[in-house]
């Protein structure tokens, strides 16, 4: 089969609904609004769903939790060629996630006005990166001790060191 525009719109499409039931099925298990996979060449290598509150961890983004699924299934940390597809366009965490995962793009539904009108305000997030830090509400300060350079060092000495 030739891969064509409208191949690649009805995957989109697809994996954008799966998204989409995998969020809604959480807040009927009692959790927040948001689910996500990650797809490479067809193939779900992992999902995931908001569990914040469920386990009472602030990472626990559905982004967080696919790619993490992901990385295991693969037993790597690129997903180099695959796609992140969110129900909802991803906070700043999520989205770095997604960068230091090296997913080649990421694919949304609702967007954060949506969220905002929830009572996730992602927004706020984004301005306040935006922001010089002596502007932010929790101090983010460097102080410098000796041997902070060590683990860099030790890093950088390693003949073979994977490639980030």
């Amino acid at each position: 089969m030739t891969f064509t525009t409208a191949n690649r719109d009805a995957d989109d499409e697809r994996w954008l609904r799966e998204a989409v039931r995998l969020a809604t099925e959480n807040v009927v298990a009692g959790g927040g609004p948001f689910g996500a996979l990650v797809v490479r060449d067809g193939v779900v290598l992992g999902r995931g769903q908001n569990r914040v509150t469920r386990d009472k961890d602030p990472t626990a983004h559905a982004e967080i939790q696919a790619i993490r699924a992901a990385c295991r299934a693969i037993d790597d940390f690129s997903l180099a060629g695959a796609t992140v597809y969110s129900s909802c366009e991803p906070c700043p965490l999520c989205l770095t996630a997604c960068l230091w995962s090296r997913a080649a793009r990421v694919m949304y539904a609702a967007d954060r006005d949506d969220a905002a009108r929830a009572g996730f305000d992602d927004r706020a997030f984004y301005d306040l990166l935006a922001r010089d830090r002596s502007t932010w509400p929790m101090p983010v300060t460097e102080r410098r001790v000796d041997g902070c350079e060590a683990p860099m060092n030790a890093w950088l000495a390693l003949a073979d060191r994977a490639t980030y």
